[in-house]
């Protein structure tokens, strides 16, 4: 859906830029956390095929929280950037260090699960349980309700009416567009309530650099300022855009990897017209210039 060619986010601006932050580490699949077996993905892609606790791979995540978040948040505050980090709840239940950090920049933190978990096989009730649990601990640990959705890729037909019922107010489970939008979500009761959609993006998510290894940061920084280019140049000559840039502390984080981050915060910071915000401020923003579809 395009924007309304009068549109613009705040101070006038057309592109607004949304640095999305995942925490995962801590939350992945572990047989200490009566999982099945070991989180099947590393720097490696290296998996036992029996049950069996994967320390190498573990201290692998951990080394985001260890190393990777400081590396992450000086970047952050080196360039004045609103952040919203998709945690899962767990991960900053262990954590909590980095969510006192997160809370002290004023930073959102939206609901990534209550574990960096699958959710599609999942039963209503179970679901309803899980998105409820991933609330309330993210409410225990930061103090604040999050009001942002993401699940772990796949999710079910029930996920987003559970959202609404939830009380949370967007969902980032969508890879349709470079603008928000809204959707009418059918409730049980046979009524339509509308969920407001900030799409998320695949394509630059540093994630990349575990699933395709020869992938080198000069590749991956080309590809984000690409795709910032393009979308900037759409937004003078199209109508107004907007940009996610997905980052894991365990992956950008590393010392060979941190360095692309910072260029592409060099690049944007060269551009005018610019609004770096959290999605909860964008989310809000659009809401307050397209309302709502009566439904």
């Amino acid at each position: 859906m395009p924007a309304p060619a009068d549109f613009t986010w705040p101070n006038g601006s057309k592109f607004a830029l949304s640095i999305v932050v995942n925490v995962e580490e801590g939350a992945e699949q572990n047989i200490r956390d009566g999982d099945k077996g070991p989180e099947p993905v590393d720097e490696l892609s290296a998996v036992p095929k029996r049950p069996m606790r994967m320390h190498g791979n573990e201290s692998n995540y951990q080394y985001g929280i260890k190393a990777g978040a400081p590396r992450v948040l000086r970047l952050l505050d080196e360039y004045k950037i609103r952040a919203t980090w998709t945690a899962a709840a767990l991960a900053l239940e262990r954590a909590p260090d980095l969510a006192q950090a997160i809370v002290a920049r004023g930073d959102e933190v939206c609901c990534h699960g209550y574990r960096w978990a699958h959710q599609f096989w999942m039963k209503e009730e179970q679901e309803r349980e899980f998105i409820r649990k991933g609330w309330t601990s993210l409410e225990q640990t930061t103090g604040k309700r999050p009001s942002g959705w993401l699940s772990r890729y796949l999710h079910t037909d029930a996920t987003r009416r559970l959202l609404v019922e939830e009380g949370y107010s967007y969902h980032m489970d969508d890879y349709s567009d470079d603008f928000p939008f809204w959707d009418v979500v059918e409730m049980a009761d046979g009524s339509k309530k509308p969920m407001l959609i900030m799409p998320y993006a695949l394509d630059s998510n540093d994630m990349k650099f575990w699933l395709a290894p020869s992938l080198t940061t000069r590749d991956w920084l080309a590809y984000a300022i690409d795709t910032f280019d393009q979308l900037y140049a759409e937004a003078d000559e199209v109508g107004a855009r907007y940009m996610s840039l997905g980052l894991h502390l365990r992956i950008i984080g590393r010392p060979g990897r941190i360095g692309a981050f910072k260029a592409f915060l060099d690049y944007v910071q060269g551009k005018t017209g610019v609004w770096i915000a959290s999605r909860e401020e964008i989310a809000k923003a659009f809401a307050a210039a397209v309302p709502a579809p009566a439904v």
